[in-house]
């Protein structure tokens, strides 16, 4: 028996899927199948059962599972340590994140960090934030970058970055098109695009607005930020979002962004992972590259990386204003 067969094994049942155990192990969902078929011939005994939930161990999958998972733990620990007495690293890493940080935030890093250690594999998965917790409890994913930490006592937090919060309009907005600044109370009335509701940065923002007594009338919602962008371009209303994520579509003319006058309102992200985990050598350096104050980017330049991570120069007329009061209250995901 094979410990790749433990692991594959391990991940069906902390997943519920033999289709997410393959992409986890890269492998076809086929061959997962057949190791799972090869453990229960030679133990002559089901192992997983299939239901609308997902799968299942039996009673002796749920045996081999527990004893599985000790084997595996075990047996990456010495493959932990044998590597760093080698210098190697390699291996692969499972990031979850949100759509705003990984599409806008981590690429420069990434790219960097490959060019450091080509022997790495890297494997972004876009999740909302409760799911990234989730996911690292359960061991489905190795590390998560999100916005808006929250204080767990299983959970490692280690600062990232913070964004500056502007508002983006259309264009041609009726009142808005010609300024390069605004007050919050500027927006009442206003048609707003926003995350959904449940979203840290949706909660943030709609504190933020609270305290200026802006009622903020929604007219969409969204899980993305990039559904958000497409919307205000075509004109349905105006979002409140992180500056990296709209820079280069501010540079096309899609979209116009403002500052807030008299304050900067910033969202803090963070890089968390399960405390009892134990950091593998591609981990560790992935977190150094992360937290590098030597790594890319500006905001600018991380800001104007697209889905394709091509850069682009941020937009000159809605650069930040030097010397504003950053504002103490709550920040926006």
């Amino acid at each position: 028996m094979h410990i790749e067969t433990l692991k594959v094994f391990c991940d069906i049942i902390e997943s519920g899927s033999f289709s997410y155990a393959a992409s986890q192990n890269f492998v076809t969902q086929s061959a997962v199948s057949q190791q799972v078929r090869s453990l229960e011939e030679k133990y002559g005994c089901r192992l997983v059962e299939r239901g609308r939930t997902g799968v299942k161990a039996t009673a002796a999958g749920r045996t081999l599972y527990n004893a599985s998972k000790e084997i595996v733990r075990l047996f990456l620990g010495l493959d932990t340590t044998l590597r760093e007495a080698g210098s190697v690293v390699s291996g692969a890493i499972r990031v979850g994140t949100v759509y705003s940080v990984g599409l806008h935030e981590i690429p420069p890093y990434l790219t960097e960090f490959l060019r450091l250690y080509p022997a790495v594999t890297v494997h972004l998965e876009y999740l909302r934030s409760n799911h990234i917790y989730d996911d690292l409890m359960n061991g489905r994913i190795d590390l998560g970058v999100l916005a808006y930490p929250v204080k767990r006592s299983q959970i490692t937090t280690i600062p990232f970055r913070s964004d500056e919060m502007v508002l983006i309009v259309p264009p041609n907005h009726r009142r808005l098109a010609n300024r390069t600044s605004v007050s919050l109370s500027d927006l009442e009335g206003e048609s707003f695009i926003g995350y959904e509701r449940d979203i840290p940065t949706r909660k943030a923002t709609d504190r933020v607005l609270r305290m200026h007594d802006v009622r903020a009338r929604y007219v969409m919602e969204f899980d993305n930020i990039e559904t958000i962008k497409r919307a205000v371009e075509i004109g349905l209303g105006v979002a409140i979002v992180p500056r990296p994520s709209v820079e280069r579509e501010a540079t096309l003319g899609w979209i116009k962004i403002l500052t807030f006058e008299g304050e900067t309102f910033l969202r803090p992200l963070a890089i968390i992972y399960k405390r009892s985990r134990e950091l593998w050598p591609a981990l560790r350096k992935f977190i150094d590259v992360l937290t590098s104050p030597a790594q890319p980017p500006s905001h600018g330049e991380a800001g104007a990386g697209s889905q394709d991570g091509a850069a682009e120069s941020p937009n000159p007329a809605a650069s930040p204003m030097v010397g504003r009061r950053v504002a103490s209250g709550p920040v926006v995901n």
